[in-house]
Protein backbone atom coordinates (compact mmCIF):
# COMPACT_ATOMS: atom_id res chain seq x y z
CA UNK A 1 0.00 0.00 0.00
CA UNK A 2 1.05 3.47 -0.66
CA UNK A 3 -0.53 7.27 0.46
CA UNK A 4 -2.90 6.54 -2.01
CA UNK A 5 -4.38 3.11 -0.54
CA UNK A 6 -3.95 5.06 2.79
CA UNK A 7 -6.02 7.93 1.83
CA UNK A 8 -8.80 5.58 0.52
CA UNK A 9 -8.83 3.43 3.52
CA UNK A 10 -9.08 6.46 6.18
CA UNK A 11 -11.85 7.97 3.86
CA UNK A 12 -13.93 4.92 4.37
CA UNK A 13 -13.32 4.60 8.23
CA UNK A 14 -14.54 8.56 7.72
CA UNK A 15 -17.26 8.03 5.79
CA UNK A 16 -18.52 4.90 8.14
CA UNK A 17 -17.49 7.16 11.65
CA UNK A 18 -20.17 10.50 9.61
CA UNK A 19 -22.86 8.20 8.98
CA UNK A 20 -22.77 6.85 12.41
CA UNK A 21 -22.94 10.79 13.48
CA UNK A 22 -26.05 11.36 11.06
CA UNK A 23 -27.50 8.33 12.03
CA UNK A 24 -27.63 9.88 15.82
CA UNK A 25 -30.61 12.12 15.57
CA UNK A 26 -32.65 9.43 14.40
CA UNK A 27 -32.34 7.77 17.40
CA UNK A 28 -34.42 8.87 20.66
CA UNK A 29 -35.44 5.88 22.17
CA UNK A 30 -34.82 1.85 21.77
CA UNK A 31 -37.08 1.48 18.78
CA UNK A 32 -35.42 3.30 16.83
CA UNK A 33 -32.14 1.86 18.40
CA UNK A 34 -32.80 -2.18 17.45
CA UNK A 35 -36.03 -1.86 14.65
CA UNK A 36 -35.16 1.49 13.81
CA UNK A 37 -38.67 2.37 14.42
CA UNK A 38 -40.62 -0.27 12.02
CA UNK A 39 -39.31 2.85 9.65
CA UNK A 40 -37.14 1.37 7.29
CA UNK A 41 -37.73 0.42 3.27
CA UNK A 42 -37.64 -2.88 2.31
CA UNK A 43 -35.08 -1.94 -0.48
CA UNK A 44 -32.71 -0.61 2.22
CA UNK A 45 -33.80 -3.87 4.92
CA UNK A 46 -32.57 -6.45 2.05
CA UNK A 47 -29.58 -4.78 1.10
CA UNK A 48 -28.68 -4.21 4.94
CA UNK A 49 -29.80 -8.05 5.07
CA UNK A 50 -27.29 -8.97 2.27
CA UNK A 51 -24.21 -7.81 3.87
CA UNK A 52 -24.40 -8.41 7.14
CA UNK A 53 -24.47 -11.95 6.12
CA UNK A 54 -20.99 -12.31 5.43
CA UNK A 55 -17.74 -11.38 6.03
CA UNK A 56 -14.00 -11.19 5.27
CA UNK A 57 -14.26 -14.88 6.51
CA UNK A 58 -15.22 -14.86 2.52
CA UNK A 59 -11.79 -13.07 1.00
CA UNK A 60 -9.55 -15.58 3.00
CA UNK A 61 -11.35 -19.25 3.82
CA UNK A 62 -13.57 -19.12 1.26
CA UNK A 63 -11.28 -17.99 -1.26
CA UNK A 64 -9.34 -20.61 -0.25
CA UNK A 65 -11.58 -23.40 -1.18
CA UNK A 66 -12.09 -21.64 -3.97
CA UNK A 67 -8.46 -21.66 -4.93
CA UNK A 68 -8.28 -25.17 -4.16
CA UNK A 69 -11.77 -26.82 -5.61
CA UNK A 70 -13.39 -24.02 -8.06
CA UNK A 71 -16.55 -23.60 -7.95
CA UNK A 72 -17.86 -25.61 -5.07
CA UNK A 73 -17.11 -22.56 -2.82
CA UNK A 74 -20.86 -21.35 -4.91
CA UNK A 75 -22.44 -24.08 -5.12
CA UNK A 76 -22.22 -25.21 -1.54
CA UNK A 77 -22.13 -21.85 0.20
CA UNK A 78 -24.06 -18.81 -1.10
CA UNK A 79 -26.38 -20.93 -3.58
CA UNK A 80 -27.94 -22.59 -0.39
CA UNK A 81 -28.01 -19.07 1.37
CA UNK A 82 -29.93 -17.77 -1.83
CA UNK A 83 -32.16 -20.69 -1.48
CA UNK A 84 -32.75 -20.32 2.37
CA UNK A 85 -33.03 -17.09 2.41
CA UNK A 86 -36.10 -17.55 -0.39
CA UNK A 87 -37.68 -20.13 1.44
CA UNK A 88 -37.35 -17.85 4.65
CA UNK A 89 -39.51 -15.23 2.93
CA UNK A 90 -41.96 -17.67 3.08
CA UNK A 91 -41.86 -19.21 6.34
CA UNK A 92 -40.05 -16.53 8.49
CA UNK A 93 -39.95 -12.89 7.29
CA UNK A 94 -43.76 -11.73 7.70
CA UNK A 95 -44.11 -13.43 10.98
CA UNK A 96 -40.85 -12.12 12.42
CA UNK A 97 -42.31 -8.46 11.11
CA UNK A 98 -45.19 -9.29 13.17
CA UNK A 99 -42.94 -9.63 16.38
CA UNK A 100 -42.07 -5.90 16.40
CA UNK A 101 -45.71 -4.44 14.79
CA UNK A 102 -47.84 -6.75 17.18
CA UNK A 103 -46.51 -7.94 19.85
CA UNK A 104 -44.11 -4.56 20.32
CA UNK A 105 -40.92 -6.11 20.58
CA UNK A 106 -37.31 -4.81 20.33
CA UNK A 107 -35.29 -7.81 20.91
CA UNK A 108 -36.21 -11.10 18.29
CA UNK A 109 -36.39 -13.41 21.57
CA UNK A 110 -38.66 -11.23 24.09
CA UNK A 111 -41.44 -12.85 22.48
CA UNK A 112 -40.35 -16.48 23.95
CA UNK A 113 -41.06 -15.88 27.32
CA UNK A 114 -44.60 -15.92 26.12
CA UNK A 115 -44.71 -18.55 23.42
CA UNK A 116 -42.61 -20.95 26.05
CA UNK A 117 -41.40 -19.46 29.72
CA UNK A 118 -38.75 -17.50 30.92
CA UNK A 119 -36.11 -20.29 31.36
CA UNK A 120 -36.54 -21.09 27.68
CA UNK A 121 -35.54 -17.60 26.86
CA UNK A 122 -32.53 -17.28 28.86
CA UNK A 123 -31.19 -20.48 27.59
CA UNK A 124 -31.39 -19.40 24.00
CA UNK A 125 -30.33 -16.06 24.94
CA UNK A 126 -27.33 -16.70 26.75
CA UNK A 127 -26.16 -19.46 24.52
CA UNK A 128 -26.57 -17.25 21.15
CA UNK A 129 -24.59 -14.25 22.80
CA UNK A 130 -22.03 -16.60 24.05
CA UNK A 131 -21.98 -18.24 20.36
CA UNK A 132 -21.95 -14.79 18.64
CA UNK A 133 -19.12 -13.45 20.64
CA UNK A 134 -16.69 -16.64 19.14
CA UNK A 135 -18.49 -16.11 15.68
CA UNK A 136 -17.70 -12.13 15.83
CA UNK A 137 -13.99 -12.66 17.02
CA UNK A 138 -13.43 -14.77 13.97
CA UNK A 139 -14.28 -12.35 11.55
CA UNK A 140 -12.17 -9.61 13.71
CA UNK A 141 -9.00 -11.89 13.24
CA UNK A 142 -10.23 -12.18 8.98
CA UNK A 143 -10.27 -8.93 8.82
CA UNK A 144 -7.06 -8.50 10.54
CA UNK A 145 -5.24 -10.82 8.91
CA UNK A 146 -6.03 -8.99 5.59
CA UNK A 147 -4.74 -5.76 7.12
CA UNK A 148 -1.85 -7.57 8.05
CA UNK A 149 -0.80 -9.00 5.07
CA UNK A 150 -1.22 -5.14 3.06
CA UNK A 151 0.42 -2.96 5.79
CA UNK A 152 2.09 -5.22 8.23
CA UNK A 153 0.40 -4.19 10.95
CA UNK A 154 -0.04 -6.77 13.69
CA UNK A 155 -2.93 -9.10 13.97
CA UNK A 156 -4.19 -7.25 17.65
CA UNK A 157 -3.36 -3.97 16.15
CA UNK A 158 -5.49 -4.50 12.92
CA UNK A 159 -8.04 -5.64 15.49
CA UNK A 160 -8.22 -2.57 17.45
CA UNK A 161 -8.28 -0.56 14.67
CA UNK A 162 -11.43 -2.04 12.75
CA UNK A 163 -13.45 -2.50 16.37
CA UNK A 164 -13.37 0.91 17.47
CA UNK A 165 -14.15 2.20 13.88
CA UNK A 166 -17.23 -0.33 14.17
CA UNK A 167 -17.88 0.59 17.37
CA UNK A 168 -18.16 4.60 17.09
CA UNK A 169 -20.71 4.20 14.18
CA UNK A 170 -22.68 1.44 15.37
CA UNK A 171 -22.99 2.43 18.98
CA UNK A 172 -24.30 5.79 18.57
CA UNK A 173 -26.28 5.02 15.73
CA UNK A 174 -28.14 1.95 16.04
CA UNK A 175 -29.68 -0.45 13.46
CA UNK A 176 -30.19 2.76 11.27
CA UNK A 177 -26.43 3.39 11.40
CA UNK A 178 -25.56 -0.64 10.46
CA UNK A 179 -28.23 -0.19 8.10
CA UNK A 180 -26.87 3.32 6.34
CA UNK A 181 -23.16 2.06 6.25
CA UNK A 182 -24.16 -1.15 4.85
CA UNK A 183 -25.93 0.69 2.08
CA UNK A 184 -22.43 1.99 1.56
CA UNK A 185 -20.12 -0.59 2.25
CA UNK A 186 -22.09 -2.48 -0.57
CA UNK A 187 -22.02 0.27 -3.01
CA UNK A 188 -18.29 0.14 -2.33
CA UNK A 189 -17.61 -3.78 -2.58
CA UNK A 190 -19.91 -3.62 -6.08
CA UNK A 191 -17.25 -1.10 -7.35
CA UNK A 192 -14.25 -3.08 -5.90
CA UNK A 193 -15.58 -6.57 -7.06
CA UNK A 194 -16.29 -5.17 -10.43
CA UNK A 195 -12.60 -3.97 -10.52
CA UNK A 196 -11.14 -6.35 -9.64
CA UNK A 197 -13.39 -8.88 -12.49
CA UNK A 198 -12.34 -6.99 -15.18
CA UNK A 199 -8.75 -6.74 -13.69
CA UNK A 200 -8.23 -10.32 -13.67
CA UNK A 201 -10.59 -10.85 -17.03
CA UNK A 202 -7.92 -8.47 -18.53
CA UNK A 203 -5.06 -10.24 -17.33
CA UNK A 204 -6.50 -13.79 -19.02
CA UNK A 205 -6.84 -12.36 -22.47
CA UNK A 206 -10.84 -10.75 -22.06
CA UNK A 207 -14.29 -11.70 -21.27
CA UNK A 208 -13.84 -15.03 -23.27
CA UNK A 209 -11.77 -15.91 -20.59
CA UNK A 210 -15.57 -16.16 -18.87
CA UNK A 211 -15.96 -19.38 -20.65
CA UNK A 212 -12.64 -20.59 -22.10
CA UNK A 213 -10.53 -20.34 -18.52
CA UNK A 214 -11.91 -23.29 -17.10
CA UNK A 215 -9.97 -26.55 -19.85
CA UNK A 216 -7.09 -24.44 -18.13
CA UNK A 217 -7.61 -25.05 -14.35
CA UNK A 218 -7.89 -28.57 -12.31
CA UNK A 219 -10.72 -31.03 -13.39
CA UNK A 220 -12.01 -30.57 -10.03
CA UNK A 221 -12.92 -27.04 -10.41
CA UNK A 222 -15.67 -27.67 -12.75
CA UNK A 223 -17.69 -30.27 -10.28
CA UNK A 224 -20.17 -28.94 -8.07
CA UNK A 225 -18.93 -30.88 -4.96
CA UNK A 226 -15.35 -32.00 -4.41
CA UNK A 227 -13.72 -32.91 -1.48
CA UNK A 228 -15.16 -32.33 2.08
CA UNK A 229 -18.16 -30.68 -0.15
CA UNK A 230 -20.08 -33.23 -0.64
CA UNK A 231 -23.57 -33.56 -1.68
CA UNK A 232 -24.66 -34.45 1.78
CA UNK A 233 -22.64 -31.41 3.22
CA UNK A 234 -24.43 -29.14 0.74
CA UNK A 235 -28.24 -30.44 1.61
CA UNK A 236 -27.05 -29.90 5.69
CA UNK A 237 -25.49 -26.67 4.58
CA UNK A 238 -29.15 -25.28 2.77
CA UNK A 239 -30.61 -26.97 5.67
CA UNK A 240 -28.92 -25.23 8.56
CA UNK A 241 -28.45 -21.74 6.56
CA UNK A 242 -32.38 -21.55 6.04
CA UNK A 243 -32.73 -21.06 10.14
CA UNK A 244 -29.94 -19.22 9.93
CA UNK A 245 -30.41 -16.55 7.52
CA UNK A 246 -33.85 -16.54 7.91
CA UNK A 247 -33.49 -14.65 11.61
CA UNK A 248 -32.20 -17.68 13.27
CA UNK A 249 -28.87 -15.59 14.28
CA UNK A 250 -30.76 -12.37 15.37
CA UNK A 251 -28.95 -10.14 13.33
CA UNK A 252 -31.13 -11.17 10.20
CA UNK A 253 -34.03 -11.30 12.07
CA UNK A 254 -34.04 -7.57 13.39
CA UNK A 255 -33.89 -6.35 9.53
CA UNK A 256 -37.24 -7.78 9.24
CA UNK A 257 -38.61 -6.63 12.05
CA UNK A 258 -37.36 -3.02 10.97
CA UNK A 259 -40.01 -2.64 8.07
CA UNK A 260 -43.18 -1.02 8.12
CA UNK A 261 -44.75 -4.81 7.60
CA UNK A 262 -45.06 -8.06 6.89
CA UNK A 263 -44.94 -7.47 3.02
CA UNK A 264 -42.10 -5.40 3.40
CA UNK A 265 -40.33 -7.94 5.40
CA UNK A 266 -41.07 -10.48 2.18
CA UNK A 267 -39.92 -8.02 -0.11
CA UNK A 268 -36.90 -7.83 1.59
CA UNK A 269 -35.56 -11.17 1.81
CA UNK A 270 -36.42 -11.70 -1.72
CA UNK A 271 -33.78 -9.02 -2.60
CA UNK A 272 -31.93 -10.31 -0.32
CA UNK A 273 -32.05 -13.75 -1.62
CA UNK A 274 -31.57 -12.17 -5.17
CA UNK A 275 -28.29 -10.71 -4.17
CA UNK A 276 -26.70 -13.92 -2.58
CA UNK A 277 -27.50 -15.72 -5.98
CA UNK A 278 -25.90 -13.21 -8.35
CA UNK A 279 -23.04 -11.15 -6.82
CA UNK A 280 -20.83 -14.34 -4.65
CA UNK A 281 -20.86 -15.01 -8.55
CA UNK A 282 -18.65 -11.89 -9.20
CA UNK A 283 -16.31 -12.11 -6.23
CA UNK A 284 -15.63 -15.65 -6.79
CA UNK A 285 -14.64 -15.77 -9.94
CA UNK A 286 -11.12 -13.58 -9.91
CA UNK A 287 -10.50 -16.78 -6.80
CA UNK A 288 -11.32 -19.82 -8.80
CA UNK A 289 -9.04 -18.67 -11.59
CA UNK A 290 -6.48 -17.77 -9.28
CA UNK A 291 -4.01 -20.35 -9.37
CA UNK A 292 -3.52 -19.28 -12.82
CA UNK A 293 -2.40 -16.29 -11.55
CA UNK A 294 -0.79 -16.59 -8.56
CA UNK A 295 0.97 -19.13 -6.41
CA UNK A 296 -0.53 -19.40 -2.85
CA UNK A 297 1.87 -19.43 0.44
CA UNK A 298 -0.35 -20.82 3.59
CA UNK A 299 -1.44 -24.69 2.98
CA UNK A 300 -5.27 -23.86 2.96
CA UNK A 301 -4.58 -20.95 0.24
CA UNK A 302 -6.20 -18.48 2.39
CA UNK A 303 -4.10 -15.88 1.09
CA UNK A 304 -4.72 -16.51 -2.37
CA UNK A 305 -6.94 -13.45 -3.09
CA UNK A 306 -4.74 -10.85 -1.18
CA UNK A 307 -1.69 -12.22 -3.17
CA UNK A 308 -3.90 -11.35 -6.31
CA UNK A 309 -5.35 -8.02 -5.29
CA UNK A 310 -1.50 -7.15 -4.49
CA UNK A 311 -0.08 -8.69 -7.76
CA UNK A 312 -2.66 -7.44 -10.29
CA UNK A 313 -4.07 -4.07 -8.93
CA UNK A 314 -2.75 -0.33 -9.07
CA UNK A 315 -2.44 1.96 -6.26
CA UNK A 316 -6.02 3.31 -5.44
CA UNK A 317 -8.10 0.17 -7.38
CA UNK A 318 -6.24 -2.04 -4.40
CA UNK A 319 -7.11 0.42 -1.52
CA UNK A 320 -11.11 0.15 -2.67
CA UNK A 321 -10.88 -3.28 -2.55
CA UNK A 322 -9.01 -3.85 0.72
CA UNK A 323 -11.77 -1.12 1.99
CA UNK A 324 -14.58 -3.94 0.08
CA UNK A 325 -12.95 -6.43 2.43
CA UNK A 326 -13.65 -4.31 5.46
CA UNK A 327 -17.29 -3.48 4.34
CA UNK A 328 -18.26 -6.89 4.57
CA UNK A 329 -16.78 -7.44 8.27
CA UNK A 330 -18.17 -4.66 9.78
CA UNK A 331 -21.33 -5.03 8.07
CA UNK A 332 -21.41 -8.19 10.16
CA UNK A 333 -20.19 -7.48 12.86
CA UNK A 334 -21.95 -4.12 13.61
CA UNK A 335 -25.02 -5.75 12.87
CA UNK A 336 -24.86 -8.93 15.27
CA UNK A 337 -23.56 -6.25 17.73
CA UNK A 338 -26.61 -4.51 17.57
CA UNK A 339 -29.07 -8.05 18.02
CA UNK A 340 -26.65 -9.23 21.31
CA UNK A 341 -27.06 -5.52 22.50
CA UNK A 342 -31.32 -6.09 22.05
CA UNK A 343 -30.85 -9.36 23.57
CA UNK A 344 -29.49 -8.82 26.57
CA UNK A 345 -31.17 -5.46 26.93
CA UNK A 346 -34.69 -6.65 26.51
CA UNK A 347 -33.82 -10.10 27.52
CA UNK A 348 -31.42 -10.91 29.71
CA UNK A 349 -30.87 -7.91 32.16
CA UNK A 350 -34.67 -7.91 32.47
CA UNK A 351 -34.31 -11.18 34.12
CA UNK A 352 -31.54 -10.59 36.06
CA UNK A 353 -32.02 -7.25 37.55
CA UNK A 354 -35.14 -5.99 39.38
CA UNK A 355 -33.57 -2.61 38.09
CA UNK A 356 -33.38 -3.42 34.68
CA UNK A 357 -37.07 -3.84 34.94
CA UNK A 358 -38.05 -0.42 35.47
CA UNK A 359 -35.45 1.91 33.05
CA UNK A 360 -36.63 4.40 31.44
CA UNK A 361 -36.53 5.28 28.16
CA UNK A 362 -33.11 7.33 28.32
CA UNK A 363 -31.79 4.35 30.89
CA UNK A 364 -32.57 1.68 28.56
CA UNK A 365 -30.80 3.41 25.22
CA UNK A 366 -27.83 3.81 27.33
CA UNK A 367 -27.45 0.38 28.29
CA UNK A 368 -28.19 -0.14 25.19
CA UNK A 369 -25.58 1.98 23.42
CA UNK A 370 -23.10 -0.06 27.04
CA UNK A 371 -24.04 -3.28 25.63
CA UNK A 372 -22.84 -3.22 22.50
CA UNK A 373 -19.40 -1.60 23.71
CA UNK A 374 -19.10 -4.79 26.21
CA UNK A 375 -20.37 -7.13 23.08
CA UNK A 376 -17.98 -5.57 20.98
CA UNK A 377 -14.98 -5.53 23.13
CA UNK A 378 -15.52 -9.31 24.52
CA UNK A 379 -15.94 -10.44 20.69
CA UNK A 380 -12.19 -8.40 19.94
CA UNK A 381 -10.91 -10.01 23.21
CA UNK A 382 -11.53 -13.64 21.66
CA UNK A 383 -10.05 -12.44 18.36
CA UNK A 384 -6.59 -11.78 19.78
CA UNK A 385 -6.63 -16.35 20.32
CA UNK A 386 -8.36 -17.24 16.95
CA UNK A 387 -4.95 -19.32 16.04
CA UNK A 388 -5.19 -21.03 19.40
CA UNK A 389 -6.05 -24.66 18.94
CA UNK A 390 -9.37 -24.05 20.81
CA UNK A 391 -10.34 -22.58 17.73
CA UNK A 392 -8.20 -24.47 15.10
CA UNK A 393 -8.41 -21.35 12.21
CA UNK A 394 -10.93 -19.08 11.33
CA UNK A 395 -12.75 -21.32 8.51
CA UNK A 396 -13.19 -24.00 11.58
CA UNK A 397 -14.43 -21.02 13.72
CA UNK A 398 -16.74 -20.11 11.32
CA UNK A 399 -17.78 -23.53 9.40
CA UNK A 400 -18.38 -26.09 12.86
CA UNK A 401 -19.39 -23.88 15.41
CA UNK A 402 -21.93 -21.22 13.79
CA UNK A 403 -23.34 -23.90 11.30
CA UNK A 404 -23.22 -26.22 14.01
CA UNK A 405 -24.56 -24.58 17.06
CA UNK A 406 -27.13 -22.41 14.78
CA UNK A 407 -29.90 -25.34 14.88
CA UNK A 408 -30.34 -25.75 18.52
CA UNK A 409 -30.65 -22.21 18.90
CA UNK A 410 -32.46 -21.20 16.08
CA UNK A 411 -35.23 -23.96 16.08
CA UNK A 412 -37.21 -23.24 18.90
CA UNK A 413 -36.96 -19.79 18.35
CA UNK A 414 -38.09 -19.78 14.30
CA UNK A 415 -40.13 -23.19 14.76
CA UNK A 416 -42.00 -21.66 17.53
CA UNK A 417 -43.83 -19.17 15.15
CA UNK A 418 -45.48 -21.73 13.23
CA UNK A 419 -49.15 -22.98 14.08
CA UNK A 420 -47.76 -26.11 12.71
CA UNK A 421 -45.44 -26.67 15.89
CA UNK A 422 -48.14 -24.85 18.32
CA UNK A 423 -48.03 -28.75 20.56
CA UNK A 424 -44.24 -28.30 21.51
CA UNK A 425 -43.77 -26.16 24.50
CA UNK A 426 -41.13 -25.29 27.13
CA UNK A 427 -40.06 -28.88 27.24
CA UNK A 428 -39.46 -29.46 23.71
CA UNK A 429 -37.52 -26.33 23.40
CA UNK A 430 -35.56 -27.00 26.21
CA UNK A 431 -34.63 -30.44 25.55
CA UNK A 432 -34.23 -29.96 21.49
CA UNK A 433 -31.34 -27.55 21.99
CA UNK A 434 -29.49 -29.43 25.24
CA UNK A 435 -29.78 -32.16 22.97
CA UNK A 436 -28.25 -31.03 19.81
CA UNK A 437 -26.07 -28.61 22.08
CA UNK A 438 -24.63 -32.36 23.46
CA UNK A 439 -24.45 -33.54 19.83
CA UNK A 440 -22.00 -30.49 18.14
CA UNK A 441 -20.12 -31.62 21.38
CA UNK A 442 -20.11 -35.27 20.78
CA UNK A 443 -19.27 -35.01 17.13
CA UNK A 444 -16.69 -32.24 17.15
CA UNK A 445 -14.80 -33.11 20.46
CA UNK A 446 -16.15 -36.41 21.87
CA UNK A 447 -15.25 -38.74 18.84
CA UNK A 448 -12.47 -38.96 16.64
CA UNK A 449 -12.14 -39.05 12.86
CA UNK A 450 -16.20 -37.23 12.17
CA UNK A 451 -16.77 -36.45 8.56
CA UNK A 452 -17.43 -32.47 8.47
CA UNK A 453 -21.24 -33.39 6.96
CA UNK A 454 -22.11 -35.32 10.32
CA UNK A 455 -20.72 -32.34 12.56
CA UNK A 456 -22.41 -29.69 10.61
CA UNK A 457 -25.85 -31.75 10.43
CA UNK A 458 -26.15 -33.63 13.69
CA UNK A 459 -27.04 -30.75 16.16
CA UNK A 460 -29.39 -29.08 13.80
CA UNK A 461 -31.04 -32.88 12.89
CA UNK A 462 -31.25 -33.82 17.11
CA UNK A 463 -32.79 -30.48 17.91
CA UNK A 464 -35.42 -31.31 14.96
CA UNK A 465 -36.18 -33.67 15.89
CA UNK A 466 -36.62 -33.97 19.69
CA UNK A 467 -38.79 -30.42 18.94
CA UNK A 468 -41.14 -32.22 16.65
CA UNK A 469 -41.78 -35.57 18.71
CA UNK A 470 -41.71 -34.39 21.92
CA UNK A 471 -44.71 -31.34 20.79
CA UNK A 472 -45.95 -34.88 19.55
CA UNK A 473 -45.63 -37.26 22.52
CA UNK A 474 -46.33 -34.11 25.61
CA UNK A 475 -48.50 -31.10 23.42
CA UNK A 476 -47.78 -27.98 25.76
CA UNK A 477 -50.21 -25.98 24.02
CA UNK A 478 -52.15 -23.61 26.21
CA UNK A 479 -54.61 -20.27 25.35
CA UNK A 480 -51.71 -18.19 26.36
CA UNK A 481 -49.46 -19.49 23.78
CA UNK A 482 -52.39 -20.13 21.31
CA UNK A 483 -53.04 -16.37 21.15
CA UNK A 484 -49.44 -15.32 20.68
CA UNK A 485 -49.59 -17.24 17.47
CA UNK A 486 -52.25 -16.21 16.66
CA UNK A 487 -51.27 -12.48 16.89
CA UNK A 488 -48.38 -13.58 14.72
CA UNK A 489 -49.53 -15.54 12.12
CA UNK A 490 -53.15 -13.60 11.58
CA UNK A 491 -53.64 -12.18 7.44
CA UNK A 492 -53.66 -8.63 6.98
CA UNK A 493 -50.71 -6.26 8.05
CA UNK A 494 -52.30 -3.57 10.91
CA UNK A 495 -49.32 -2.85 11.82
CA UNK A 496 -47.47 0.14 9.73
CA UNK A 497 -44.43 1.90 11.61
CA UNK A 498 -46.85 3.68 14.19
CA UNK A 499 -46.80 0.47 15.96
CA UNK A 500 -43.35 0.16 16.71
CA UNK A 501 -43.32 1.72 20.32
CA UNK A 502 -41.77 -0.22 22.72
CA UNK A 503 -42.39 -1.06 26.55
CA UNK A 504 -39.56 -0.65 28.42
CA UNK A 505 -39.13 -3.99 30.69
CA UNK A 506 -41.93 -3.75 33.42
CA UNK A 507 -44.20 -2.11 31.56
CA UNK A 508 -47.24 -3.20 30.32
CA UNK A 509 -48.11 -3.82 26.31
CA UNK A 510 -51.20 -1.49 27.00
CA UNK A 511 -49.33 1.59 28.68
CA UNK A 512 -46.60 0.95 25.51
CA UNK A 513 -49.06 1.54 22.75
CA UNK A 514 -49.91 4.83 24.10
CA UNK A 515 -46.17 6.15 23.97
CA UNK A 516 -45.30 7.69 20.84
CA UNK A 517 -41.95 6.92 19.11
Amino acid sequence: MNGLDWTVLIGYFGVMVAIGVWSHKRVDNVSDFFTAGGRMPWWLSGISHHMSGYSAVMFTGYAGIAYQYGITSYVTWSFPIAIGIAIGARLFAGRLNRLRSRLHVASPLEYLKTRYNLPTQQALAWSGVLLKIVDVGAKWAAIATLLSVFTGVSLNQGILITGVVTAVYCTVGGLWADALTELGQFVIQLLAGVAMLVTVLSELGGVSALWTVWDRLPDTHTQPTVGPYTLTFLLAYLFIKTFEYSGGMWNQAQRYMATSSAREARRSALLSAALWFVWPVVLFFPMWVAPLLVKAEKPDASDSYALLTEQLLPHGLLGLVIVGFFSHTMAMCSSDANAIAAVFTRDIAPAVSAKARDWSHRAGLVAARLSTLAFLGLSMAIATQVNSPAFAGIISVVIKWVAGLVGPISIPFLLGMLPLFRRSGPIAALTSWAAGLFAFWLTNYGIADVSLQIQIVSPVAVSLVLFVLIGLVKPEATPERDAVLARINSDGDDDGPGAAALAVPGQSARQDQKKPV
